[in-house]
């Protein structure tokens, strides 16, 4: 992108020099109708997000799937700021699986960045018969030109904990990332350090169990998962099991910091979610290189929530992450790693608005129920859930659909009414967010009807799909 570098190859030197790009003027995100009462393709949506554009907060583009029900989810990059040293790697493909069909579309997004193009599609029987692996989920580029993607189970619908290894040229599939015999019970989201020479993945459940909802009764029955798994980056091997109990059910997304020079300790920051008795919380916890030569999970921060999605600043100073029941996001100050510092919280509707059906009888942190959000005549139901943080950290974007089985069990009115896209501007210096009350992208008015928008994505990178080494 924009370096002092002639010739080199995608994304940035590193995650400061990201910081000092261009801003962004248009986001890609994957739109859903599984589990909505209209019966069409999901869709990659393009949308302008450059405030001196005529066409400011609106959908310019929309890429249909040639297939119904597929639940596209996260997408990832066919190159990034790992392929930075090699001068014939383009970052002109987005990586798009499908969470419930198990297919992976390669999209073009090079040739008109602002009209998507599909370019190649991976069916599920490759899947299936070269790694016996479905479900794809998180997808991230390796330095050595192939694409890696995560996988929540086998082709039976059971957990398994995988990862698929894709050619960066010909996307064909190329065999399993880990060693027979050595996949997890469960998988979810990883992240990897080549300098540390590790990877860690996370896991959430068996398919067949989360595909139409979550029964909290599937968590007792060993069907969600609740560990985090150490990977050795050089061998593949998988080195090490960190078994949260009970009490650590379902760990999310994992999230490193960005500076790879860091040294070995605190150098990963891993997303848990509790689920215990009905109640959901968050553990944040930094995993660190132990005395021993190990790996452990520190808790640093315990609030009574549900966290779905969580992200880094490019300078490793801010956390933020989405509480996906409460309806409120939150940033914290992470200078300090073991003892994180909140200076920034807004409620963004969720299931404890005043208004609503839940009355707060206990709360630990003691603050009154939020009353709704109304952004331009246009109340926000459901809540926040995925995030993306400009370049330079003083804009957080943030859509309310999860997945389409749990938005519709959780937050019904979301599903009719669409979901939205919202901006926070954030105060970089001393911490702090506030709502943007002149943006809003309403996916309720989509031309086939309301939509469900998930991640987002820019076309020239960001904070959660750019890996240094």
């Amino acid at each position: 992108m924009l370096s002092s570098c002639s010739g080199c190859g995608p994304g940035y030197r590193s995650p400061l020099d990201a910081m000092k790009g261009p801003r962004e003027e248009i986001v890609y995100l994957p739109c859903i109708y599984r589990n909505t009462d209209i019966l069409k393709p999901d869709y990659l949506a393009t949308v302008d997000v450059d405030p001196k554009s005529p066409t400011y907060c609106q959908v310019i583009h929309r890429l249909p799937m040639p297939n119904l029900r597929d639940e596209l989810h996260h997408s990832g990059w066919n190159a990034c700021s790992s392929c930075f040293g090699d001068a014939s790697k383009k970052r002109n493909r987005l990586i798009l699986p499908s969470l419930i069909s198990s297919r992976v579309y390669v999209i073009d997004v090079g040739t008109n960045p602002r009209a998507p193009q599909m370019h190649k599609m991976v069916e599920p029987v490759d899947l299936y018969w070269k790694c016996n692996l479905a479900n794809p989920h998180t997808s991230h580029c390796l330095a050595n030109g192939q694409i890696m993607i995560s996988c929540l189970g086998d082709p039976a619908g059971n957990g398994k904990g995988g990862f698929i290894l894709l050619d960066g040229e010909t996307f064909e599939v190329v065999g399993n990332f880990e060693h027979p015999g050595e996949s997890a019970p469960f998988g979810y989201d990883f992240w990897y350090q080549p300098r540390h020479n590790v990877m860690i993945s996370t896991e959430w459940g068996a398919p067949k169990a989360l595909a139409d909802g979550f029964n909290p009764a599937h968590v007792k029955e060993g069907h969600y998962g609740s560990s985090l798994h150490v990977w050795d980056w050089t061998t593949h091997r998988k080195l090490q099991t960190i078994d949260l109990g009970e009490e650590g059910a379902v760990p999310l997304e994992v999230r490193f910091l960005h500076d790879p020079i860091s040294t070995g300790k605190l150098t990963p920051v891993v997303n848990i979610l509790l689920i215990q008795l009905n109640i959901l919380y968050l553990i944040v916890s930094f995993c660190f290189l132990s005395q021993k030569g190990d790996w452990a999970a520190e808790k640093v921060i315990g609030i009574p929530s549900l966290i779905t999605d969580i992200l880094i600043s490019l300078d490793d100073r801010f956390l933020y992450f989405s509480n996906w029941l409460h309806g409120d996001i939150r940033q914290y100050d992470i200078t300090d790693r073991r003892n994180p510092r909140l200076v920034g919280q807004v409620f963004l509707g969720g299931s404890i608005v005043s208004d609503g059906p839940v009355k707060v009888l206990e709360d630990p942190e003691n603050q009154p129920q939020p009353p709704p959000r109304i952004i331009q005549g246009r109340r926000i139901y459901g809540a926040p859930q995925m995030l993306q943080l400009s370049l330079d950290g003083r804009r957080l974007y943030v859509t309310t659909s999860l997945y389409s089985a749990w938005d519709k069990q959780f937050y019904p009115d979301m599903v009719k009414a669409g979901s939205v896209m919202m901006q926070m501007d954030v105060n970089t210096v001393d911490g702090g967010l506030s709502l943007n009350e002149n943006f809003l992208v309403d996916f309720g008015k989509e031309p086939d009807g309301p939509v469900l928008a998930h991640e987002l994505r820019y076309p020239g990178g960001d904070c959660t799909s750019d890996i240094w080494i």
